[in-house]
């Protein structure tokens, strides 16, 4: 029988002599949550670290909203983590726990159709008025909307509700039984239905947020900066699942065009904390006196996150890469052995996986249960998801030349040959791409695999665009190939409804960037997302994995196990690190700065 431990809290603790509020019931989806009732803090904080401060991080592109829930336009950064709340909140060392913040408790009912929330009597928005159960309606009914981003409906597409049954009492109905549809729930960003007031959803786009969150928006420079300011009458601060957290008394995020630029400013002093995905960047630029011996710390911090894929997407709307040969003979172009020796340094391992650095990659030939989850489709698989474990394509031992061959002879095979000085189909039209960028530093990527693709007789266009225009070309689909991250959480569920279900494939808007339309992958994301227990959704997930690295939906990048960080080295954190994080959010939520440096202006 499936566990999920439902443990409805009520604490009322005296922490240091100052009364805390009720903490919230505990959900973990499979296994019994690590704190139990009475619990004072998560591990991975200081409850005593002091308060005040100012941290300025970094983003890079720009922004247009301070309504994070729309498609169009892009929403400021740190929106999301410091002004809206959630019904529950997750801790950042299980792989999927919840605790009670806006709710105080919940109950699944036992035909689990339905989950009722109970909101804590002193949630508070940041004009001071109660949070309700009608507000909480209203943000679950808007986001649902046609009016706001089309992810929303498609992660909570079997919520089919939500009812209010009291001031504090509401309850979600529904369409099916779901696993962690219960869960999904308490993870709907609240605000107020002041906040819109009689305009339509997508109308409100630079008004400020009326939320619950720890901070306030304080001023802004569209598209430049914002500045957040910590709510002093935030209602929360005496929660268990608050106690360390959100220390600085601002909170700036200054925009930069790119990367290279961002790390001057950042060497000039201009922001405090850098999370690094550059290799070439981490191992060349970020060396010098103001490294070793000045203001700034290098160091890095592990992590046990599920990687997911990173990968350059084929767009498999275009008819061009129609063809699974085509795919595999595109991405037997590229040189990952040459890319992490010449440009990273190595500091790269090969994505492997659609949740590589996890035990729910897939690995060895099918058997057991899983193969028994793949056979009812056979003939809809190619013979090679039974054979064996699916790899990356690699130069060693024989180099690329040998791959370069083997691509040639798919190429050919799926009707494309070399004639008139490029690789053509019967109809003698040339095989062009333009690979859309965001980044400057993928150029260096683009160019070498760009060449390997020219000894094939195939164009490959690179070129970076601003990032309004990435956003919005994505969005819509409008691109033949691009760098795609698809981050997994330790637990995946009905996201990967959005990122590789039919249903999503013509959404616009949606994590679907690669147009799959594949029943199987349709029925193995179902078995994923209805996965009775721990052990079935490893056992779905893997099987799922099986059918997308075979199905050569992208060129396979690269990972690390670890977080590459520079930051002021008057900043301190917390001795204990979490699990499973976001590097910058953990900054962001959990870091401070001592007394002393506050006195001295640091």
């Amino acid at each position: 029988m499936f566990r999920i431990f439902l443990l409805l809290i009520g604490l009322s603790l005296a922490l240091s002599g100052v009364p805390v509020a009720h903490a919230a019931g505990a959900l973990a989806l499979g296994y019994e949550p690590k704190y139990q009732e009475g619990f004072k803090h998560f591990d991975y904080v200081n409850p005593d670290a002091p308060r005040g401060g100012h941290l300025t991080l970094s983003a890079l592109g720009n922004f247009s909203s301070l309504n994070p829930f729309l498609l169009r336009g892009t929403g400021a950064a740190g929106l999301d983590p410091l002004v809206f709340e959630t019904l529950m909140v997750s801790s950042l060392d299980e792989p999927f726990s919840q605790y009670g913040l806006l709710a105080e408790d919940a109950e699944l009912a036992e035909d689990g159709l339905s989950v009722t929330y109970r909101l804590n009597p002193e949630a508070r928005f940041s004009d001071g008025s109660p949070v309700t159960a009608e507000d909480v309606k209203f943000s679950f009914d808007t986001l649902k909307s046609s009016q706001a981003h089309p992810q929303y409906r498609i992660y909570w597409s079997d919520i089919e509700r939500a009812v209010v049954l009291g001031e504090r009492i509401l309850r979600f109905e529904f369409v099916r039984v779901n696993p962690e549809l219960h869960m999904i729930a308490g993870q709907i960003p609240i605000f107020s239905e002041r906040w819109v007031g009689d305009r339509s959803f997508d109308e409100v786009v630079l008004d400020e947020p009326v939320a619950s969150g720890p901070y306030r928006v304080e001023s802004y420079d569209l598209g430049k900066s914002i500045t957040y300011r910590r709510n002093p009458d935030y209602w929360a601060d005496n929660l268990s699942v608050r106690r360390g957290m959100f220390n600085f008394e601002r909170v700036t995020f200054r925009y930069y065009r790119d990367s290279t630029v961002q790390l001057e400013a950042f060497k000039a002093g201009e922001f405090d904390f850098n999370l690094v995905n550059n290799s070439k960047q981490w191992a060349r630029d970020y060396v010098g006196s103001k490294f070793e011996n000045g203001p700034i710390q290098k160091t890095t911090f592990e992590h046990q996150n599920n990687a997911g894929m990173q990968g350059f997407a084929f767009n498999l709307r275009r008819s061009i890469f129609q063809d699974k040969r085509v795919r595999r003979a595109i991405t037997l172009a590229f040189d990952f052995e040459w890319a992490n020796r010449n440009l990273f340094y190595d500091q790269y391992e090969r994505c492997d996986s659609y949740f590589s650095n996890s035990e729910l990659a897939a690995t060895g030939v099918p058997s057991g249960d899983e193969l028994a989850l793949l056979e009812p489709y056979r003939d809809q698989l190619s013979p090679e998801v039974f054979a064996g474990e699916w790899e990356p394509p690699s130069v060693e031992p024989h180099g690329l030349r040998q791959n370069l061959i083997e691509a040639q002879r798919l190429l050919n095979e799926a009707g494309w040959h070399y004639r008139d000085g490029a690789l053509r189909n019967a109809d003698g039209r040339p095989f062009r791409i333009e690979f859309m960028l965001f980044q400057k530093g993928f150029l260096r990527i683009a160019a070498p695999f760009a060449r390997n693709l020219a000894k094939l007789g195939i164009e490959m266009r690179y070129r970076t665009v601003d990032a309004a225009l990435y956003e919005r070309r994505a969005k819509s689909f409008d691109f033949d190939m691009m760098v795609a991250s698809f981050g997994q959480s330790q637990s995946p569920g009905n996201e990967l409804i959005g990122t590789f279900h039919s249903q999503s494939a013509d959404q616009e808007g949606s994590r679907n960037l690669m147009g799959i339309q594949d029943p199987v992958v349709d029925a193995l994301v179902e078995k994923v997302v209805f996965a009775p227990d721990r052990d079935a959704l490893v056992t779905a997930v893997h099987a799922l994995d099986r059918v997308l690295l075979n199905g050569e939906y992208l060129v396979p990048n690269w990972y690390i196990a670890e977080h590459r960080v520079a930051f002021r080295k008057w900043l301190a954190h917390p001795d204990t690190l979490p699990l499973y994080y976001n590097a910058t959010d953990w900054a962001l939520e959990t870091w401070w700065l001592p007394e002393q440096q506050k006195e001295t202006g640091s």
